[in-house]
């Protein structure tokens, strides 16, 4: 399940647990985008309770949006990213590097303090 809850103007927190199949990665995308609607200079704190692979048939549905995806990834300045995975950690900071204007930092789940601060820091 993934959920997306709008914070104040700019903000949005997101919440990634367990997997993802065609109809919850298309619900997800959906809400993502109108909750992203007028965002500009964005902020994002993206919680990962636990992560699994999501399905072949949802890979597609967010494939099929990338074009979008990428629209809506230039909204953003700042990404937070909680996991407890060092992998998603890395994965995650990587991304940044790859989209110009945007900043990616991984922090422990139990930070999430320290990652709200850098978010408006």
């Amino acid at each position: 399940m993934l959920t997306v809850k709008r914070i104040g103007e700019n903000r949005l927190d997101i919440a990634l647990q367990g997997k993802l199949d065609a109809m919850q990665m298309r619900t997800a995308l959906d809400e993502l985008v109108m909750q992203s609607a007028g965002i500009e200079h964005g902020l994002m704190l993206y919680d990962i309770v636990s992560f699994h692979l999501p399905s072949l048939s949802a890979i597609g549905v967010e494939l099929s949006r990338l074009p979008a995806m990428l629209k809506l990834v230039k909204q953003f300045d700042r990404v937070a990213v909680l996991t407890d995975k060092q992998w998603i950690k890395t994965v995650s900071e990587l991304e940044g590097a790859l989209f110009p204007g945007l900043t990616i930092k991984a922090f422990e789940r139990h930070q999430q303090d320290q990652a709200e601060a850098w978010l408006v820091g």
